[in-house]
């Protein structure tokens, strides 16, 4: 339910997180638009003096994202993909990102060495938890589960590009960490949960940046 704000995703609870204020608005109607891969919602909100308006409610469920890195050798693995939203508004480049991918009958851990296996052919052993972020919350209702994971080469043991029956249009990348760090500090590197996990890298591991 949409309501549900408090329900548990991906063994984590919605709304874990320090409360600020909470909303006299609630939710008196909802109509499914369209539901597949994800689900299209619109809902309609109440006031406490009776006014009501409708929004778009994007019901996409949890995610996850991480950023593989080799500590030796000072190098990432990214992806760089064709994102349909993106094609819509004319933009012809693939977006370079991080891996990341949905949390679907697993936890937020299984999902990431999931997702490193099928988008670049990875195993990870270790991860490094980093946070748990609403993505856009003004329309959708995704969290991201945010990584951090060191590798080596040996580790390198499949040939990624993603699943043939997803049509995701992947192309695998090894990047320098200092390269990756100058695509941030000039804007170049546009994907959101992308630029806080590097960021976060360069925080928690600046000596790999030198």
């Amino acid at each position: 339910m949409i309501s549900d704000l408090h329900r548990n995703d991906g063994n984590v609870t919605v709304c874990q997180q320090s409360a600020w204020g909470y909303t006299s608005m609630r939710i008196v109607e909802r109509k499914v638009l369209f539901e597949g891969w994800t689900k299209f919602l619109a809902v309609t909100l109440q006031q406490p003096d009776g006014r009501s308006t409708e929004r778009a409610v994007l019901d996409h469920g949890a995610s996850v994202c991480v950023l593989p890195y080799d500590p030796e050798r000072r190098v990432a693995l990214i992806v760089c993909q064709t994102r349909i939203p993106l094609v819509y508004l004319g933009c012809r480049e693939q977006l370079m990102e991080a891996i990341a991918g949905r949390v679907e009958d697993e936890q937020p851990p299984e999902a990431v060495r999931r997702e490193a296996m099928e988008e670049v052919g990875l195993r990870i052993r270790d991860l490094g938890f980093v946070a748990t972020c609403w993505s856009s919350p003004g329309v959708s209702t995704e969290r991201f589960h945010l990584y951090l994971a060191p590798y080596s080469l040996d580790d390198r043991i499949g040939n990624g590009g993603g699943r043939a029956d997803e049509f995701e249009d992947i192309t695998v990348r090894e990047i320098a960490l200092s390269e990756l760090a100058q695509l941030v500090d000039k804007g170049l590197l546009t994907d959101t949960k992308s630029f806080l996990l590097v960021q976060t890298l360069r925080l928690r591991r600046p000596d790999l940046f030198d």
